[in-house]
């Protein structure tokens, strides 16, 4: 009886052992997991705070030249900029499955590859988009747009033009180096113009009085500095194994690329363009004014807390490609596992913040009482925005690491347009819901988006992605002694 007592003592204790031990080791992979996840989430943050604060620098400079300058800056800004940036960003996406799957695969060479034909596809979207920026003038005045904040808005677009271009440089290297955990040097470089910017505007505008002109030359250049210490950082030595030289395979076999670009830019963009429709119906309110203000008050909150969850998209991008380059399903799962519920938890303090702050936020905007109450009002759906921007994006991130661009894209339609908008119209214009009609509408939309994409995800035969993303690294892999002769060019 002693002896089969102390084999269960013995048992239990080794039952226990095991169970420790799984804990231990569940800890320790979930602890490497989210080193490596905020190797990438955390730059990625910092550098897209930093770029949200180059167009806020400078539309605070401007605000001081003039109302109308102003106004021509936001127009150009929140329409034409936003636009081109988010088609670009889109677009570049499909680098980061590439790149993160060939690098997971340890085909590094293709990612120079990849890289150069990325700016070839890139370059010629952005000369497509060129006549919009050099006719912004007439165009806005067929729209019915003030004589004079059209002129002003004419003028600004034409200096928004280099911007636009850096953004074919900007978008594809943040791409190629976090694929690689190596976007730091972003940061730092992101940093270094930021304060550059600061003072290069005050020069420019207080001391020089150049106006717009000194604006816009000093966020040129906070946009292009970056770019060419990217550069020397690449060209340089910084990625020895990805970077090759310049090759001629980046003009062959450019089509699938264009396919998935195309596809990973209609994704993005049909997100952005979501929520300037919500801007542009608010506009057609009773009490416009004071609508749109309150509303312009909870997206820029809401746009700032956008930057955390675009950085984990980008993590979630590069950790699930480059397990699924590895061959690893169920790392790649584990993954996806650590960065929603990372992301979840962070969007759940944000939301539970806001819901105790609510309009008391706005006097860091305005002390118009009106707007503060409307804010007031509007800050439930504040809060649960950012709590579902938590989750979305790093569903997207995840979409974007598998190469799912496509298939968000038609997600993106059904929920966002088929559902979101006319739930929208209904709510704020049939039953007289305004804004918040509008607004509720848009978060069905979103939350109908973000159901499918658990669905989606849950329901994935990850080993099937694994085989997916090993055949599309093999399909558009240069072979090694061609790669070698075209590399002459370096």
């Amino acid at each position: 009886m002693e002896e089969r007592s102390e084999r269960l003592l013995l048992s239990d204790e080794q039952g226990k052992g095991v169970e420790e031990a799984e804990e231990e080791g569940l800890r320790q992979r979930i602890w490497k997991e989210n080193k490596k996840l905020w190797i990438v989430a955390g730059p990625a943050i910092f550098s897209r705070f930093v770029t949200f604060g180059v167009s806020f620098i400078t539309q605070a400079f401007i605000g001081h030249v003039g109302r109308v300058e102003l106004a021509a800056y936001a127009l150009v800004f929140t329409v034409l900029t936003r636009f081109a940036n988010g088609l670009l960003l889109g677009m570049a996406s499909a680098l980061e499955t590439l790149c993160g799957q060939s690098f997971g695969a340890k085909e590094y060479r293709m990612l120079g590859i990849y890289l150069q034909r990325s700016w070839v596809i890139l370059l010629c979207c952005t000369i497509l988009l060129l006549p919009i920026y050099v006719f912004t003038a007439p165009i806005l005045r067929f729209l019915g747009q003030a004589e004079d904040i059209a002129a002003m808005a004419g003028t600004i677009s034409l200096w928004i033009i280099p911007i636009i271009f850096s953004f074919v440089f900007s978008c594809t290297f943040q791409m190629y180096l976090q694929s690689q955990s190596k976007n730091l040097i972003i940061s730092f470089l992101a940093a270094f113009s930021l304060g550059l910017h600061i003072i290069l505007s005050w020069l420019t505008v207080f001391k020089l009085s150049m106006g717009v002109s000194g604006a816009m030359i000093s966020m040129i250049l906070a946009m292009w500095i970056p770019i060419f210490g990217q550069f020397a950082f690449v060209l340089g030595g910084g990625c020895p194994d990805t970077w090759k030289g310049f090759s001629t395979s980046a003009f062959s076999d450019l089509w699938p690329v264009i396919k998935l670009s195309l596809s990973s830019g209609a994704m993005l963009c049909l997100e952005l363009w979501y929520n300037t429709i919500l801007v542009l119906l608010t506009g057609h309110m009773k009490n416009a004014e004071v609508e749109i203000d309150a509303l312009a008050i909870c997206l820029n909150i809401n746009g700032l807390e956008m930057m955390i969850s675009l950085g984990f998209l980008a993590a979630a991008g590069v950790r699930v490609a480059n397990e699924l380059g590895a061959g690893s399903a169920k790392a790649a799962k584990f993954s996806i596992i650590v960065v929603v519920a990372t992301s979840f938890s962070i969007g759940l303090v944000l939301f539970c913040v806001f819901m105790l702050v609510r309009g008391r936020v706005t006097y860091l905007f305005t002390d118009n009482i009106e707007v503060v109450r409307e804010v007031d009002l509007l800050s439930p759906l504040l809060s649960f925005s950012i709590l579902l921007n938590s989750i979305q994006p790093v569903l997207s991130g995840v979409a974007i690491g598998a190469g799912w661009q496509s298939v968000v894209a038609y997600v993106n339609i059904t929920c966002y347009y088929a559902i979101g908008i006319p739930v929208g119209v209904l709510l704020g214009y049939l039953i007289g819901f305004q804004v918040k009609g509008i607004w509720i509408g848009m978060l069905l939309g979103t939350f109908a988006q973000t159901v499918v994409l658990i669905i989606i995800t849950l329901r994935t035969d990850w080993d099937n992605q694994v085989v997916l993303a090993k055949a599309r690294v093999k399909k558009w892999t240069v072979g090694t002694s061609e790669e070698n002769d075209e590399s002459a060019l370096s």
